[in-house]
């Protein structure tokens, strides 16, 4: 006899041998003796049965699911106590076979004790450790975001104090007086590298925002491009040629990377062909808008802070439905001469089987103990593609967990290992609490439908507390969510006057919560997922590492994706027909909107 059949068999035992008395919530041994209906002998001996009793823990299930097989089977170790008399609930402690918990809980569901099932039949680790975990991280998630909060809010006050005092051009500097021609024109020499791919429905809007600049110095514009075949390469053409008298910008022909990802090749090959006398060069990604005063502002910084190996920012995704928060990084300014003289081994570093340049330069400044910041002001509008759909949203997310399969030194790759098993921990961390929480909603609802009260039961009232604490921490998580954005959303207005102000209306924050939750159950996922192949397919080129470095790069076009991130570029072909209305879809750019995770992030 099986053991789902065996505890079937006993169901009927089981009514009869635990009986709940609804008035004192205790649970009794009848006079009568449960016995094996295989054998009519006694399960539990007279001795043993008084033992239980003044211990207080009454008749165990064990008895019910026969003490025979137990013993055949030394890892069946299943047990209720069916009473506490000063906590007033069941317990479950087990650890089963699937099928046999299957048996058991069927049991319970049709029992009165339905409401009851507690978590540790369903987990090894006790339910409320795991729950106040995740209390943990939500609150702690909620402190980083109110310190950030904070420290936008102060720059979005300066402006608005300096606005006050008649400088109506504080979004550019809040000293007026910085203004000056005489200073403006010894202002060092910007080179601006832009690596392109694909062209979408946001890109002409942001290359014109970077383009028109009001930086006082001199600086040049280099789109790179990796062939004239990339629709890229018109799309800028026809930009330039309407603003050929007004700025200094042109357009570079990479070619093909052999040794690395192309979005280095692009920059490496558009720092050899920046101008001589350039003191920074600033690397920025094409789908990000930048203010008017956003190049000032880096380069002031870089001036009073010589020690500055790398500056950088980041976006605020606009949505169509929901959160900004911190991301990648959309740019970063450096030292020319970092790369004319190959410092660090740089250069060679980014060209040797480099896959992420962020990642790479990060672990050159960690080794040399370089400084990277980030100015308060370095926060972009980053609009995000209208025809968003689930299957590039896990593409992007597989670029980001396979970052952290490259590395360019032994302490890189402990590093990157490192930041795989904690975010991993914390991903899951994060959304166990919830399931949990689930479980114990569901069981409520479930013995509610079977028309008993809840002061009939034996309840056990830490669930439904630990369940409310973990709503009441999710709700202070979401509100400093939403504090963050509303003062970035504040700040970008502030520091972008001409353009069409930005607005909270569009954020769904059902959908955030949402996102959160699916983003962080499918992060590991995609962690292993990278781990094992090592390898992916993005913007239509199929990447390949070993030992932390590109070591084969596969093009097919009719392999690759017909999109290259979120922003909505294509890369060939015809623009597919939108959906709009998809549930899916507007769960899809959330997750988007959400993933955008740590620093370390390509």
């Amino acid at each position: 006899m099986n053991r789902a059949t065996m505890c079937n068999c006993h169901d009927n035992n089981a009514e009869q041998f635990l009986g709940a008395d609804r008035s004192s919530k205790t649970i009794y041994r009848q006079s009568t003796i449960a016995t094996d209906p295989r054998t009519t002998q006694p399960l539990l001996s007279d001795q043993e049965c008084k033992h239980r009793e003044t211990e207080g823990r009454g008749i165990t299930l064990c008895s019910l699911l026969d003490l025979r097989y137990q013993k055949e089977k030394s890892k069946l170790d299943l047990w209720i106590s069916a009473f506490q008399r000063k906590c007033g609930r069941l317990i479950i402690s087990c650890s089963l076979p699937a099928e046999l918990y299957a048996a058991l809980l069927q049991y319970l569901f049709r029992s009165r004790f339905a409401f009851v099932i507690y978590t540790e039949a369903l987990c090894p680790v006790p339910m409320g450790r795991v729950t106040a975990w995740g209390f943990f991280i939500c609150l702690l998630l909620a402190l980083g975001w109110v310190l950030a909060s904070y420290v936008r809010n102060k720059e979005t006050r300066k402006i608005k104090e300096s606005m006050k005092s008649g400088n109506h051009f504080a979004f550019l500097s809040y000293d007026i007086n910085e203004l000056e021609h005489s200073i403006q024109v010894n202002l060092p020499r910007v080179s601006v590298v832009m690596p392109l791919k694909g062209f979408g429905e946001h890109n002409l809007h942001n290359w014109r925002s970077q383009i028109t600049t009001l930086y006082g110095g001199p600086v040049e514009f280099l789109f790179v491009v990796e062939s004239v075949e990339d629709r890229a390469y018109l799309a800028v053409s026809q930009l330039l040629k309407s603003y050929q008298d007004h700025v200094d910008a042109k357009i570079v022909v990479a070619g093909h990377s052999t040794t690395c990802s192309q979005k280095i090749h692009n920059q490496l090959v558009g720092v050899e062909n920046m101008h001589k006398e350039s003191k920074y060069v600033l690397f920025l990604d094409d789908d990000v808008r930048l203010h008017p005063g956003s190049i000032g502002a880096l380069t002031a910084e870089m001036i009073k802070n010589p020690d500055i190996f790398i500056q950088t920012g980041y976006p605020l995704d606009l949505p169509s439905g929901s959160l900004g928060s911190y991301c990648i990084y959309e740019y970063h300014m450096m030292h020319a001469d970092d790369f004319r003289t190959n410092r660090h081994n740089v250069v060679s570093d980014l060209k040797d089987g480099g896959y992420s340049d962020d990642m790479t330069l990060a672990a050159i400044a960690g080794a040399h103990k370089r400084l990277i910041t980030s100015p308060p002001v370095a926060v972009f509008p980053h609009p995000l593609g209208s025809d968003l759909n689930f299957g590039r949203y896990w593409n992007y997310l597989r670029k980001q967990t396979f970052v952290l399969e490259s590395y360019a030194t032994k302490t890189n790759w402990v590093m990157n290992r490192a930041l795989f098993s904690v975010h991993c921990y914390l991903s899951w961390g994060f959304v166990a609490p919830f399931i949990m929480s689930g479980i114990h909603l569901a069981a409520a609802l479930r013995f509610h439908s079977n028309g008993y009260s809840f002061d009939e039961a034996v309840l056990p009232s830490t669930g439904l507390l630990l369940v409310g604490c973990l709503a009441t921490c999710t709700t202070i998580e979401l509100l400093s969510m939403w504090n963050l954005t509303r003062i970035e959303v504040q700040l970008c207005n502030l520091l972008s006057p001409e353009a069409p102000p930005l607005s909270l209306a569009s954020y769904n924050w059902c959908l955030v919560f949402i996102a959160m939750l699916v983003d962080n159950f499918l992060y590991p996922i995609s962690a292993f997922r990278s781990h094992f192949s090592q390898s992916i397919n993005w913007s239509g080129i199929r990447y390949h590492l070993k030992d932390g470095k590109i070591s084969k790069i596969d093009r097919s076009k009719d392999k690759g994706p017909k999109f290259t991130d979120l922003g909505g570029k294509h890369l060939y072909g015809k623009k597919g027909a939108q959906n709009n209305s998809s549930f899916l879809v507007c769960l899809s750019r959330t997750l988007a909107h959400w993933r955008q995770p740590k620093k370390y992030d390509v």
